[in-house]
This record gives structure tokens, C-alpha cells and sequence, in this order.
């Protein structure tokens, strides 16, 4: 049987079981709304926020076929309200972390798995080719008395003075304090000279997305006004785990507002620029986090991703993005805390940075423990040779179709040639896969995560502070309460069809391979700077292949394979199974050696170590 019967005017989904995989097509989105900038966005606002607001709001959905699916189809599986793991295999020749250790015991773990690190290789730069300063080159060069983290403070303090003050403005932190920065700088240069450093992530420099808490900056969203409205008291967990190892927060970094886009247009602070090309789009909505991991102002950051949002910047600035499993790891202290698709994640210049910070943000709530029953987070290890041989035991899932339906073949193209390499060099076997209702997967995503996010926020705009948000938030605002409770429902029932969909994918493969993106930065309209942009076609590209790791909670890694024939950079996306973090990392770890040659330095760069 196929995958729908038709009642009438009524369409039934077939459940999952019943479902003939050869019959399923792919179907490519096609959005239809208008792209709006500047006086016509906001006109438009003017007319969606009047009485006809809800006329053009139900044409805008039935034009996009989302009332087809939850409000003319029967789906006839329970709703899922959160993601729900069946139990997973243990993964192989993995060191497995202790939720209950401290996070420089975890960090100590995972610095064990790492490959052999040869400090004269690094610091003299000639290893080939040079790109990046990795966290455990700023540990030796610390230890070993090159430089202190008060040195590299001021590094770091200059370039963030430097581009506050280029033009075009180039807002990449929206809370910055350099006196606060010399301050933890001191503490850690304090440590090293006593010789009591906390761990290897002592003196490395961090960002943390503006939606995330991290005392004393203010926690704004990306908003002019949400700090006035939620105090930022303390640290979140995750801030405060990494606080523990003796990183320094650098500030606050950009972000598209409230996370509600996936370009990081802010007109609220200025829009964030990619350091690979300055008239672009960093993607979003962790824009800024992304841009300052990529212009070497810092060696990690932490960003939230509940639709692509650390995963699409990631790979539109050429660095690594890491989505884990949701629940994972412990989002109390940041907007996203109660949703459920959202994780915080890091972003960083290398597999084996992400490793690292990973190692020190992870662990789940004791709530999360009770509910999801996570198998422990492990990490693989890459400090024997043996890894090669697990990675030729991998079956890579690819759907051709989908993998191919990008705006430009460079993409594709890119991304093949680093499964090709991969084969060659590892033996890894690429199996073709069918996922089935990805359209529908995309609706449910889009009234999970608008649903989740206009219940959070709209306590406030009661108090007459929707107003003071951008056009192009307030845009998605009102589609988002456009959604009724049976909507949502409809969507936790295909939340839980997907699931099952994806569940019977991964007893054939071990991992699932896109692009991260279906397009590579686009340019930033001029028009858009004042009033913001509104373009569901570009969005729509860059979420592409991002739903499945936030609407099922899978863990998701972005990892750069080169550039277009623009020198935009292209990342490509492995989904693991759940808890699955340890088999994604071990294969970003092989494919980032292999197309290290075709990666490439940003235009705008900071060498804050200089050792060289």
C-alpha cells in the first residue's frame, strides 16, 4: 500500500507499519510567501497586525499546504509530545563520561581520547595548512610560558574594538566589557603561575549566545527590551560548567531575535556580517557566535539550536557545529529552558575543540535522567589507531534525491566528494535511504517550535512590548499564534510518525548524510538593514536538512568540506542515532582531516595567540 487513503475531501495517513517504502516520492518544497524589505515589510506588518490579519495569515497557510496537513489529514499515530528514544546499542571503542563527575573531570576524559598533539608542529605553523589555534595550543603555549591569558586578553579586547569600529559595522557581541574580560584573564594567569590551572579549557576564550545567561551581561535575546523584563541573576548550567574549567567569557554575542530566523538580521544591534564575505549573511540564528568562532577572536562558543540555528551559521562560516541529542545537555539558565526541540550546543574551529567543550557542558537534568533514560554520553577515541576500523564497520544513509535538491551543485558536489573520500580512505559504505513525508516533517517542526516559542514570549507582549520587536519577528508571531491546540496536537502526532520513520532508517545505517545547508551564505539586501528581511524561500533553503535533529531530538554535526566556486563555505550535516554523539563525532573527526586541504582562512581574521 502507498502512504495515504482519501475519505471524502479528508486524507488518512496509513500507519507507519503499513507503508509501502517504494511508493514514496520526494516531493521538493516550494514556499510561497512574498520577500519583503524595508517600507514594504513594514507595511506589511501594518496589515497582517489589522483586522485582515488572520484572512491573509489563512491564505499564506493553505498556500503552503500546512492546513492540509493538520487540519485535513488523519494521522493516526499518539502524539509525542517531547522525543522519546526506544533503548540504543553501545557504540564502539567510545570512553564513556560519568554524568555525576565534575566538568574538568569530564574535560580530562576527553582531552585522553584525543589524537597525539604536537606542540612544535602547531605553534610554529607549519603544519599544513595553518587555519586555526586549537584549545590545546593555547594550553601549551600558556604552560609553557609564551604567552599568559592577560597577554591574549588584550589581543582579544583589540580585536573586538577593532570591528565595533569598521564600517560597515560588524556587530558580532551585543554585551562586552573588556574590564570584565581582563578580570577572569588576571584569575587565569593567576592560576598558571601558581601552577594550579583548572583544565586544559583554563584561559580559553569563549562566547556565549545572547540567549543563554552568563552573569554579569544582561540576557537579551537579540531584543532591545527583554532584559528589563527577566533579570539575568547567575550563570546558566552550562555557562557555569564551563565557568568551573576556567574559560573566559569574552561577552555576549549576536543573535537573530529570539532565535526567530535563521539569517541573523538584527536591526536591533546590526546585523551580524560572515567574516568570509562581509555583504553576507553569517545564517542564524546563533550568528554571532559562529562568525566570532570563524574570525579566530575566540576558540569556542555556545550557541541554542532549535532549527538549525547552531548547525546553519556553522556551516555558512566554515567552522564546526555540534547539535546534541535533546536532553543531553542542561538548558536551564537560557531562553530555550522548557521548550522542547532546542538544545545549547558548541561551536568551534575543530572536531576536536567541539570534543572538548562538549565534555563540559554535558549532562542531563535529573528530570531528563528519569524520563529519557540516556545512555551515558561518550565520546569516541581517536588516540589509537583502531578508530579506522570502526569507521569501516559505518553504513552512511543517504536519500539522493533530497542530498541533491540544493540551490547550487557546488554543494552537492562537495559533499559527495567527502563521501568518496571517505570510502577511499576508511572503507565507510554509503547505503541509499527513502524518508518518507518530509514536507509533513517540516509543517510539524515549524507549529512545534512557533507554538513553543510564542507561549514563552507572549507573557511579555501582554505587557505591551511586542511592539519593540522587528518586523520580521513580529511577522513570525503572528502566524505562530495562528496555531491552534489541535494544530498542535496534529504535530506531535507526526512528530511520533517521524520518529518511527527514522527508528526503522537506522536498523539499516549508522549515520544519515546531507548538506548542512541547501544554500551557502546569501548576500544581505541593503534594503534590509533598517527594518529587517523577510524571505521564507532563502529560509527555507538554509533549514533544508536541519528538522529531523530538532523535531526528533537526533544529534547533528555540521562540518566544512570546502567552498563554492564563490569561496562561500559548504558544511556537511551526520545525524547519528539518538545518544548517539560519540559515532557523529568519530566521522566529523575523519572527514575534517580529509578535506582539510580545501578548507580556507576567513578575509577577516584575528591571530589572538601569536606565538608564531
Amino acid at each position: 500500500m502507498g502512504l495515504i487513503l482519501r475519505m471524502g475531501k479528508r486524507r488518512v495517513l496509513l500507519p507507519v507499519e503499513d507503508v509501502d517504502w517504494s511508493a514514496v516520492k520526494y516531493e521538493r518544497e516550494e514556499i510561497k510567501a512574498p520577500h519583503l524589505t524595508g517600507f514594504q515589510l513594514k507595511l506589511f506588518i501594518r496589515l497582517i497586525e489589522s483586522p485582515l490579519g488572520p484572512l491573509i495569515m489563512s491564505f499564506l497557510k493553505k498556500q503552503n499546504k500546512i492546513n492540509e496537513l493538520l487540519q485535513g489529514t488523519r494521522i493516526p499515530e499518539h502524539p509525542m509530545f517531547r522525543p522519546e528514544f526506544p533503548p540504543q546499542e553501545a557504540e564502539p571503542r567510545v570512553l564513556v563520561m560519568e554524568e555525576e563527575n565534575i566538568p574538568t573531570e569530564r574535560v580530562e576524559s576527553a582531552l585522553r581520547c584525543l589524537p597525539f598533539y604536537d606542540p612544535s608542529s602547531h605553534l610554529s605553523g607549519s603544519s599544513s595548512p595553518f587555519l586555526y589555534w586549537k584549545i590545546r595550543d593555547f594550553a601549551y603555549a600558556y604552560r609553557s610560558g609564551l604567552v599568559t591569558p592577560l597577554m591574549v586578553a588584550e589581543h582579544v579586547i583589540l580585536g573586538v574594538e577593532e570591528f565595533n569600529n569598521k564600517n560597515p559595522s560588524m556587530p558580532w557581541l551585543v554585551s562586552f566589557s573588556a574590564e570584565e574580560v581582563r578580570k577572569q584573564a588576571a584569575a587565569s594567569t593567576k592560576r598558571f603561575e601558581e601552577g594550579n590551572p583548572l583544565s586544559i579549557l583554563d584561559g580559553v576564550f569563549v562566547a556565549i549566545k545572547d540567549d543563554i545567561d552568563c552573569h554579569p551581561y544582561p540576557t537579551k535575546g537579540g531584543s532591545k527590551w527583554f532584559h528589563e523584563v527577566r533579570q539575568c541573576n547567575g550563570d546558566s548550567v552550562s555557562v557555569s560548567r564551563l565557568r568551573r574549567c576556567g574559560v573566559i567569557f569574552i561577552g555576549k554575542a549576536n543573535m537573530h531575535e529570539f532565535g526567530l530566523g535563521v539569517t541573523g538580521n538584527n536591526p536591533n544591534y546590526g546585523t551580524t556580517r560572515n567574516p568570509h564575505a562581509l555583504e553576507r549573511y553569517t545564517g542564524g540564528s546563533s550568528s554571532g557566535p559562529a562568525a566570532l568562532v570563524a574570525a579566530g577572536l575566540c576558540s569556542a562558543a555556545l550557541g541554542t539550536d532549535g532549527g538549525g540555528s547552531v548547525r546553519i551559521p556553522s556551516s555558512l562560516c566554515g567552522v564546526v557545529g555540534l547539535k546534541t541529542t535533546y536532553g543531553r545537555t542542561d538548558i536551564r539558565g537560557a531562553l530555550c529552558d522548557g521548550g522542547t526541540v532546542e538544545i545549547i550546543g558548541p561551536i568551534t574551529a575543530t572536531v576536536e575543540d567541539a570534543m572538548l567543550v562538549y565534555a563540559a557542558v554535558s549532562g542531563s537534568t535529573p528530570s531528563d535522567r528519569f524520563i529519557l533514560k540516556p545512555s551515558p554520553p561518550c565520546l569516541p577515541i581517536l588516540s589509537s589507531g583502531d578508530s579506522s576500523d570502526v569507521l569501516r564497520t559505518l553504513r552512511l544513509g543517504k536519500y539522493t534525491e533530497w542530498f541533491d535538491d540544493v540551490f547550487s551543485t557546488d554543494i552537492s558536489d562537495k559533499c559527495n566528494d567527502a563521501l568518496n573520500m571517505l570510502s577511499k580512505a576508511h572503507g565507510c559504505e554509503t547505503v541509499e535511504i527513502t524518508i518518507p513525508e518530509l514536507l509533513h516533517m517540516r509543517t510539524a517542526h515549524i507549529v512545534s517550535i512557533g507554538s513553543e516559542s510564542f507561549c514563552s514570549l507572549n507573557q511579555f507582549f501582554l505587557k505591551g512590548r511586542r511592539a519593540q520587536c522587528t518586523f520580521d519577528t513580529r511577522t513570525n508571531l503572528t502566524l505562530f499564534e495562528t496555531f491552534s491546540a489541535s494544530d498542535y496536537v496534529a504535530a506531535q502526532r507526526m512528530r511520533r510518525r517521524m520518529m518511527n520513520y527514522h527508528m526503522e532508517i537506522f536498523k539499516k545505517v549508522d549515520v544519515i548524510v546531507t548538506p548542512t545547508t541547501g544554500m551557502t551564505a546569501p548576500i544581505i539586501p541593503s534594503s534590509a538593514m533598517k527594518y529587517g528581511e523577510t524571505n521564507l524561500q532563502v529560509s527555507g533553503y538554509l533549514m533544508q536538512f536541519i528538522v529531523a535533529g530538532n523535531l526528533l531530538g537526533l544529534p547533528a554535526i555540521s562540518v566544512p568540506v570546502g567552498h563554492d566556486k564563490q569561496g562561500l563555505p559548504i558544511g556537511i550535516q551526520l545525524i547519528g542515532r539518538p545518544w548517539g554523539e560519540a559515532t557523529i563525532l568519530r566521522l566529523a573527526a575523519a572527514i575534517e582531516e580529509l578535506c582539510a586541504e580545501s578548507r580556507k582562512r576567513p578575509a577577516t581574521f584575528y591571530d589572538i595567540l601569536k606565538v608564531k
